[in-house]
């Protein structure tokens, strides 16, 4: 393919700053709605039934779309296998796998809701870089914060299998405590403050015990709560640059540059 047919199918799919790239991912977000409504009805039985053959080549035109439309994308790029492994390239992907799958296998037509994660181009077009850039903060501020949460949890699992072993022993199979296992189960959904009802304690210390579990939850969920938002306003308090253009590099195929950039400031490419 022509390196000018490439440019252009470059700026159309990948750049939402121009008339076309703009009027392409309006299209692709209505088709996406579209395919994703197509989905929802046919699992009403009624209308399946009623409707299967005309869903079914609805399905397809979409598939087949998309599909055109992702192969596009690899050969617009200078580095296909880049976009491929790519956050947007995985989810483009996935959206038309389930279709093809299907002749094979059933009961994989329903993965195909996956296509509504295709809807977070929907910041690239309206150009709400804002959201993303809190949305990397909000990433950052939990890797920030894994070793203190990976503590936790191990502290919380550690409690839930404790208490679970004392209510085996205080409550016995007679009040539904059949095991150790069953018993830290419901330690855990005691814990949580989730509280299925399925099993309770029938004892008075038992009860005690449960109390003390209950109260103890409340604290524990503000735990987790604490660590991260600390992670996010030590990460709002850095040095953050926001930037709304959409020219997306053909090399690396990240965006978010700024207006007046001759080069991609993530790999130096030529813009």
């Amino acid at each position: 393919m022509p390196n000018n047919l490439k440019h252009k199918i470059h700026d159309v799919i990948f750049e939402a700053d121009t008339p076309s790239g703009k009027l392409f991912d309006v299209l692709l977000l209505i088709f996406i709605l579209l395919s994703l409504g197509v989905v929802m009805i046919d699992s009403v039985e009624s209308y399946h039934n009623k409707y299967a053959h005309i869903l079914l080549l609805a399905e397809w035109f979409f598939t087949i779309l998309f599909s055109i439309e992702y192969i596009l994308r690899i050969i617009s790029v200078k580095k296909p296998l880049k976009y491929v492994f790519s956050f947007y390239g995985i989810i483009d992907l996935i959206s038309i796998l389930p279709t093809y799958i299907g002749l094979f296998y059933s009961g994989t037509q329903f993965l195909k809701v996956f296509r509504s994660l295709r809807f977070l181009r929907l910041f690239k077009v309206l150009k709400l870089r804002r959201f993303t850039e809190e949305s990397k903060n909000m990433s950052r501020a939990l890797k920030n914060s894994q070793a203190k949460i990976i503590v936790f949890i191990v502290t919380v699992l550690c409690i839930s299998m404790i208490m679970g072993s004392f209510m085996y022993i205080i409550e016995g199979k007679e009040h539904g405590f059949t095991s150790i296992p069953r018993s830290i189960y419901w330690s855990i959904v005691t814990l949580t403050t989730v509280g299925y009802g399925d099993i309770s304690p029938g004892t008075p210390f038992g009860q005690f015990i449960a109390s003390v579990i209950m109260i103890m939850g409340y604290g524990i969920i503000a735990v987790p709560t604490g660590i991260v938002t600390a992670g996010i306003v030590k990460g709002s308090n850095e040095e953050d640059f926001s930037y709304t253009n959409t020219q997306s590099c053909e090399n690396c195929n990240k965006s978010g540059h700024e207006d007046d950039a001759l080069y991609c400031r993530f790999c130096g490419e030529k813009l």
